[in-house]
């Protein structure tokens, strides 16, 4: 993998090894999207979008999360987002909550049923996720493969500009 190599064919572009590497990637995380969120929805009655939503509240526990945090989370317009926790809400996974911090403000917070959910659904999701993305690579190289994701992840959250 060359850091100058000369592309000047249309031929070259497409069979360059990290063109086909990136296309490889991104053509097996759409793929597994698919299927996952698929098996979330067939398993569950709610959205991937909905399911991760209800993860990233799990994670950030305490109070709740502003919608903005949880657009920025999800690479979602604040309309957009608004829009999926008015679903959520009405599914009873969730509620608005005043901020303590700021009694102008409003938090969004898993309920009860969100958080039963956010379990039931992640149980499912465990097994799908080792059949699918786990199961077909070599045992020995897991571990690693989980890691590097988590730093690529990481990275391109991180040059993401924020959303308004």
């Amino acid at each position: 993998m060359g850091e100058h190599e000369e592309i000047s064919t249309a031929k070259e572009a497409a069979d360059h090894e990290l063109v086909l590497a990136f296309g490889r990637l991104q053509g097996a995380a759409n793929r597994l999207e698919y299927i996952l969120g698929r098996k979330i929805e067939q398993e569950s009655g709610i959205s991937h979008l909905m399911y991760e939503v209800l993860l990233i509240l799990a994670r950030a526990g305490g109070p709740g999360l502003s919608m903005r945090t949880i657009s920025q989370e999800q690479v979602l317009t604040t309309g957009g987002a608004t829009r999926l926790v008015d679903r959520m809400e009405a599914a009873a996974l969730v509620e608005r909550v005043t901020d303590p911090a700021d009694r102008r403000g409003r938090l969004v917070r898993l309920t009860p049923l969100g958080e039963d959910s956010a379990v039931r659904i992640s149980r499912l999701h465990v097994e799908n996720v080792k059949r699918y993305l786990l199961e077909p690579l070599p045992a020995a190289h897991r571990e690693r493969f989980a890691q590097d994701l988590r730093i690529l992840s990481h990275s391109a959250r991180d040059s993401l500009p924020l959303l308004p």
